[in-house]
């Protein structure tokens, strides 16, 4: 009887690494770092032989250094006195404020656009279309710069809304309830007031008010409670088969927390009022921010608009129907069963559009907005002569601060995508 063993496997040759298709991959791989590395050190060596022949250093002590300019909006305490790295963190603050700003009212307006072209009524859906059409097709610089004429040449000075005593009625009204008030310098908006704050937390280089992580605290805890609500409830209608109602539940754990401690510590609006020259008593924003805010809300909401639009249309028209069959209203069928399965669709472009606003917001220079790009990349860059190191700062800053925005933006999308059982 004969037996055929099997033949003894060869050995490795180094010619596998390139004709063998299970190490090919790894030997591109290897090489291909290799030379990324190699690229590196020669940029980062010639960069330091040319900052040492032009007699320059590569460090960021400039950032201890005093500032000596102003800044016109802030959300922190700042003097001229204060550091760069001081004015660096005013300007980050002030591109965070726009850009979330900017991002909220962007969606609110692109779904409310988005779902109106959808519609039936011809006028509605024409206009919502020339809307999209006009300002996704105009640069945004150009809407930034339209939208601060306006501002500087139509809307009233200040004392236009003084009253007239002989009359008894002003110029110009504020708008919603007297609140709020633009004007061609500025723009006059309630400012809130606790009679009772809670304190503050001094961290050094920060200052955090007590009332306000309070609130945060509150708001989390609402939160926190709301989702363990849901959970029992989807735990009980998997083994009844019955949903039970949670939407009171639902409502008083996200309001009445947070109600208590606005309650607690004797939260107010206090309005402006014109006195002299000047409105006081609220907070005079400065127009740069709130045309900065309108033009990327406006651009954006367009470009979210049509991605609203198409994750509607990816929708089969059967949930309609069946939704329509079952008895429900356009309403109730739009926002229960079509939006909701058109999110799975909307957020992934969706996210692309909040890091082309945060991008966008550094545009702010045009009109004089002190974002992190006018005061790290602009005065800050121009006075110390660091341009390297102000620039390799800002980028840094623009990386970590789209890559936050993506990681919780793509949290949010694994939380609402199809999930295979």
């Amino acid at each position: 009887m004969v037996t055929v063993s099997d033949a003894p496997e060869p050995g490795f040759r180094l010619s596998q690494l390139i004709y063998d298709t299970r190490y090919r991959s790894l030997t591109i791989q290897v090489v291909v770092f290799m030379l990324f590395v190699a690229s590196t050190a020669w940029l980062v060596d010639n960069t330091v032989r040319n900052l040492s022949a032009m007699g320059k250093d590569f460090n960021f002590g400039f950032l201890w250094n005093r500032a000596g300019y102003d800044i016109g909006q802030m959300l922190i305490p700042y003097s001229n006195d204060s550091t760069h790295a001081r004015a660096m963190l005013v300007g980050l603050l002030n591109t965070l404020l726009v850009s979330a700003l900017g991002c909220i009212a962007a969606t609110i307006i692109g779904v409310f656009v988005g779902v109106l072209r959808l519609s039936k009524n011809w006028l509605v859906g024409r206009l919502m279309t020339v809307y999209v059409e006009v300002f996704r097709n105009v640069p945004l610089l150009l809407w930034i710069l339209i939208v601060y004429a306006i501002f500087t040449e139509v809307m009233p000075a200040p004392n236009a809304y003084r009253i007239d005593p002989a009359t008894g009625e002003a110029a110009m009204s504020a708008l919603l309830f007297d609140s709020i008030a633009p004007t061609n310098r500025y723009t006059a908006i309630p400012s809130i007031r606790f009679d009772r704050p809670l304190g503050s937390l001094d961290l050094g280089w920060i200052t955090l008010s007590g009332t306000f992580l309070g609130f945060v605290a509150a708001v989390a805890a609402g939160v926190w409670a709301n989702s363990v609500v849901r959970r029992r409830a989807v735990a009980v209608q998997n083994a009844t088969g019955v949903r039970p109602t949670t939407w009171w539940k639902s409502v008083l754990l996200l309001t009445v927390p947070a109600v208590v401690v606005l309650v607690a510590t004797g939260f107010h609006l206090n309005l402006p009022t014109l006195k002299g020259f000047n409105f006081t008593g609220g907070t005079n924003v400065s127009n740069s921010l709130v045309v900065l805010w309108l033009a990327l809300t406006l651009y954006t909401g367009a470009f979210i608009a049509e991605i609203v639009r198409a994750g509607i249309l990816a929708v089969s028209r059967g949930q309609t129907e069946a939704a329509y069959a079952l008895g429900l209203r356009p309403g109730r069928t739009m926002s229960l069963v079509i939006l909701p399965q058109a999110l799975r669709v909307i957020v992934p472009p969706l996210i692309s559009q909040f890091l082309n606003l945060t991008k966008n917001s550094s545009l702010a220079i045009a009109v004089g907005y002190m974002d992190l790009r006018g005061t790290l990349g602009g005065i800050t860059l121009n006075q110390t002569g660091r341009e390297l190191e102000a620039i390799l700062l800002m980028m840094l800053i623009y990386l970590a601060i789209s890559l936050i925005i993506s990681g919780l933006m793509n949290i949010y999308n694994n939380s609402v995508k199809l999930k295979e059982r």
